[in-house]
């Protein structure tokens, strides 16, 4: 497999559950920062021109991080990264979707690419005050649902992927965090599986 990813976007997440699985597979960076998302030949892989996107080995391309982390989760299930049963798979997916689209999206996008939204400078700087707003609220909710507990879920899963791209950005942006955050994240970096992500994309 060839898994398209950029250091420290969201794609790390997936970077970590395959690392987590023992996947055989090849990391291909794409630099955003230069653009490479919307070049023609990352565009024949996926047309949407962002990641996570993972080439599969019979040729097929996945991208979006909840399909790749379930499909992960799926087709290697050693690993025990999905809960078993209808009830705790829709948890996770659940949980996941809350990371991506709000805290992510509609969080964090908006917070640091205003520009891209609006052209003038005090929409952009009301833009920004509402995305980091959206991006503390979900913070929060995610300290809630974690609760005392290790892992969101009571064990480890592709949620808890999910969940570290995000605080990465948290900690990298000097964000406030709740003392039980602080603490999953540096929990999360003593798994083998994430220092390795990490140290692949010069994030160590």
């Amino acid at each position: 497999m060839k898994f398209y990813g950029a250091p420290g976007a969201c794609s790390l997440g997936i970077h970590i559950v395959l690392e987590e699985v023992g996947a055989s597979y090849d990391f291909v960076p794409v630099d955003l920062f230069q653009g490479e998302q919307f070049r023609a030949e990352f565009r024949r892989v996926n047309a949407k021109g962002k990641v996570p996107a993972l080439s599969r080995d019979d040729g097929s391309v996945l991208t979006e991080f909840p399909a790749i982390a379930f499909w992960l989760a799926r087709t290697f299930p050693a690993a025990g990264l999905l809960p078993e049963g209808l009830e705790a798979e829709v948890r996770a997916l659940e949980l996941i979707d809350f990371i991506v689209s709000s805290i992510h999206m509609q969080g964090f996008t908006l917070a640091k690419v205003a520009q891209k939204f609006v052209t003038h400078e005090e929409g952009q700087a009301q833009l920004r005050e509402t995305g980091w707003g959206l991006f503390q609220s979900g913070l929060a909710r995610l300290s809630d649902r974690l609760g005392e507990k290790d892992w969101f879920l009571g064990t480890y899963s592709i949620a808890d992927a999910a969940a570290f791209y995000v605080l990465n950005w948290a900690e990298r942006e000097s964000r406030p965090l709740p003392d039980n955050l602080v603490a999953f994240a540096a929990r999360m970096r003593t798994r083998p599986a994430v220092l390795a992500a990490l140290q692949q994309e010069g994030l160590a």
